[in-house]
């Protein structure tokens, strides 16, 4: 998923949590990633969408390159 998401150019979001494992290995050969957005099970899903929609109106997607970023924030 993460070099498909990357071929894309778009940034996963996902809920699981074994993805965040292979990160690291991933971006060090490939040297880059679109990004992952790690999403708790148990968030409230307004407050997942309104991040998304939030990070979706006031950023760029070059700022996520290469991140993981749990969303919500805790």
């Amino acid at each position: 998923m993460l070099a498909f998401a990357t071929r894309q150019k778009r940034i996963l979001v996902t809920s699981d949590t074994g993805r965040c494992r292979h990160f690291g290995d991933f971006l060090e050969a490939n040297g880059q990633c679109a990004g992952v957005f790690l999403v708790k099970q148990r968030a409230p899903m307004a407050d997942v969408i309104g991040t998304l929609v939030l990070v979706w109106a006031a950023s760029d997607a070059d700022e996520w390159r290469n991140r993981i970023v749990e969303i919500p924030q805790p």
